[in-house]
């Protein structure tokens, strides 16, 4: 009988999560609020086109990029050493990115504010993760971290709105700095210290090797997206794969490696990992929601991230509720019933757009995001508790690159295949009258067609606009409809490999060491680390 009370975390680890949390919220609020920020920022630094792109584009290059490094950093020196380190670069670099005279200052900021991300992030659930060993308060721990980063996406554009109103535009980078402080003077009384005494020096070539291979991966996803460059980005894609490859063979033959890739022998974790990568290319949904709402049924972008907030309240909801239904269930139940019910949404909403329903628009896209949940929720604890404690900080590294390798590669294929689509929709049905420039802006984009629209004729112009609305509507239908399918995939997934894991805070079927599964098959841990 496991004496589960001498697990349970105290009330200096619950203080410890809300002093955690808020750097995950500012971490969050910085990926959307320079979206507000961009155009003050051109006009007021003179910043071309390039330079904005760079701007938008280098947070999420260092982020990704540094992820698996940073995770291992902090096995190796300390978690909280780390967390400390990243909290002071990240106020640092905010400081230089609020009242960065130049394009190129602001660059060199935004990219040292990626790689502080970096220390942040792995280092924050590996410690999450050590600091509640009661596998229903670790449950409800992630829920919490979890909803911050969702609270910091949803208010990054609000709170970011009126600092740069009221302020100017380098005013939502200083929010930062105040976290951080209170962060760094914390940290030493209420986080313990975890670290892998076992681990020997981290391999400096395997790091070179995978900035080299995940940087271009990262570069090529995002041109994709854009439709831009795709000759540049083919070429990165290969580079990158080309690197990824011999970082994959190098970790093999270490014996200390960067990245562990024994883990993958791990069921659990390898279908964990398989499914955070498929649900967050899902991702890309809300932003043909968030189009959908604005070029088609005409909302200004304040009205339209008003009707998005049901969603993300949705998910915070699930969040919440995942680990306490847990304890009643299988994870591998709820996990598959949540994307049942995700996957329902997405159908719903594919019947909204089909009909130009607004409420049932919303409706689908609540129950897209509610379903989602679970898996990310508890899909988080089991992968975490897959691993031995000393590698926490490599695996939450592993899972967090998947996912921001998965969100981008949805962004690029879905985007790609949504435009490809709106085009030969929009050719089919092109009206008269049209001139071959003015028809080659409505081709584009959606958007495109919106301002091609404004510059003709009433009547031709009306007629372009209600075709290139059909043609998108088409489009988005379709990209819904596979990503439904996405769905039904990961619940098959979780269904037929986590099955053997039992409700939260019964210890049963958690996974322990890869050799063990070998050994017994089914995976049947006894007591939480």
């Amino acid at each position: 009988m496991i004496d589960r009370s001498a697990q349970r975390a105290s009330a200096r680890e619950w203080t410890g999560l809300a002093v955690l949390a808020l750097p995950t919220l500012l971490v969050s609020i910085d990926v959307s609020v320079i979206l507000l920020a961009l155009p003050r920022i051109s006009a007021e630094l003179g910043a071309g086109s390039a330079e904005q792109l760079w701007i938008m584009d280098i947070y999420g290059f260092m982020l990704a990029g540094f992820m698996i490094t940073m995770g291992t950093l902090g096995d190796r020196i300390g978690r909280r050493k780390l967390v400390m380190i990243g909290g002071a670069a990240f106020a640092l670099a905010s400081v230089l990115a609020a009242f960065a005279p130049t394009p190129a200052t602001l660059i060199a900021a935004r990219a040292l504010l990626g790689v502080a991300g970096a220390t942040l992030s792995p280092s924050i659930l590996a410690l999450i993760t050590n600091m509640f060993r009661d596998e229903r308060q670790r449950g409800m721990a992630i829920s919490i971290w979890l909803t911050c980063f969702m609270g910091g996406m949803a208010l990054g554009p609000l709170v970011g709105g009126v600092m740069i109103e009221r302020f100017w535009w380098g005013a939502p980078f200083l929010l930062g700095v105040p976290v951080m402080l209170l962060l760094l003077l914390t940290a030493p009384i209420l986080l313990p210290e975890y670290r892998d005494e076992s681990a020997g020096r981290i391999d400096l070539k395997s790091v070179l090797l995978s900035l080299a291979a995940i940087l271009p991966i990262v570069f090529a996803l995002k041109e994709f997206a854009k439709g831009e460059n795709l000759a540049q980005a083919g070429i990165a894609l290969v580079v990158g794969a080309t690197f990824m490859a011999i970082f994959i063979i190098r970790q093999l033959r270490l014996d200390d490696p960067l990245l562990n890739l024994s883990l993958f022998a791990n069921r659990a974790f390898s279908a964990v990992v398989a499914g955070m990568f498929l649900i967050t290319m899902t991702g890309a949904l809300m932003l043909f929601v968030a189009q959908y709402l604005q070029l088609v049924v005409g909302l200004t972008p304040t009205i339209a991230g008003v009707l998005g907030l049901p969603g993300i309240l949705a998910s915070v909801a699930g969040f919440m509720l995942s680990p306490i239904i847990a304890r009643h269930m299988r994870p591998a139940h709820l996990i598959a019933g949540g994307l049942v019910l995700a996957c329902l949404g997405a159908l719903v909403l594919m019947m909204a757009v089909i009909g130009g329903d607004l409420l049932a628009l919303i409706a689908g896209f609540v129950l897209f995001n509610l379903g989602c949940t679970p898996m990310v929720s508890l899909g988080t604890g089991i992968l975490l508790g897959t691993v031995p404690p000393e590698k926490a900080g490599s695996a939450a590294a592993l899972q967090e690159t998947c996912s921001e390798l998965g969100f981008s590669l949805g962004i690029a294929a879905f985007g790609s295949l949504a435009i490809a689509l709106y085009r030969a929709g929009l050719a089919g049905a092109m009206p008269d009258g049209i001139e071959a420039e003015a028809a080659t802006g409505a081709f584009e984009t959606l958007a495109g067609a919106v301002e091609t629209a404004a510059t003709l004729p009433e009547g031709i112009g009306a007629e372009l606009l209600v075709t290139a609305r059909e043609a998108f509507s088409s489009a988005m239908t379709v990209v819904t409809g596979i990503e439904a399918a996405i769905l039904l995939l990961v619940a098959l997934i979780a269904i037929l490999t986590l099955r053997h894991i039992g409700p939260l805070g019964t210890n049963a079927g958690h996974a322990q060491a890869p050799e063990a599964e070998a050994a017994e098959g089914d995976v049947k841990t006894a007591s939480a680390r």
